[in-house]
Formats: structure tokens, sequence, C-alpha cells
């Protein structure tokens, strides 16, 4: 029983005096210290002047192709493949605004 209570009150003085020096730390920086700074530096998004591949996807998808994805992006052109009724297609569209289409 004596083992118990020595634990106890030694459980018990290690808790009282833990609890003073959480406080003066947290205590010591003080509100006009605490300066937080939330900057996110991110990268804007691409710019596309021409014809991205994003919106020759979705023209080619309106047109009629299935499961099309981007083959080649050149300064002239965006070739897209997918496939319609027949079997596997390809689309060409002029890279400027507006994704022409050149070549079905």
């Amino acid at each position: 029983m004596t083992n118990f209570i020595a634990k106890a009150s030694f459980a018990a003085l290690l808790a009282v005096t833990s609890i003073p020096a959480t406080v003066s730390t947290a205590a010591a920086a003080g509100p006009e210290r605490a300066v937080v700074i939330d900057v996110q530096y991110h990268r804007p998004p691409p710019v596309y002047r021409g014809c991205s591949p994003v919106a020759a996807v979705r023209k080619a998808r309106w047109t009629g192709l299935r499961d099309v994805r981007v083959v080649n992006v050149t300064p002239r052109r965006v070739v897209v493949a997918g496939r319609d009724r027949r079997g596997w297609d390809r689309m060409a569209f002029a890279n400027v605004r507006g994704c022409p289409l050149i070549r079905r």
C-alpha cells in the first residue's frame, strides 16, 4: 500500500510541476510576436493561345470519337486519336484559336 501511495504522489507531483512550465513558455511569445504569414506560391495555369489539348479532345468527343487521347502536339496542329463506329480514327486540329478541323 505504501508503494502505491508513493507512486501516486510522485505522479501527482510530476503533473503539478509540469503545468506551470507549459503555461510560461506559451505566454512568452505574446500576441504581438505571433505574426502568421500565409503566402501560397503557385504556378498559374498555362495560357494556350492556340488550341489546347483539352479543347481538342472535347471537340473530338463532340464529333463522335470515343476513348479520345492526344497523340501529338506541334506548333501547327494537335492530333487526337480515338474510336468511332468503324474502328480507330485520328483527327487533326489546327493549333489556332477555336481548334478548326484540318483532317478527319
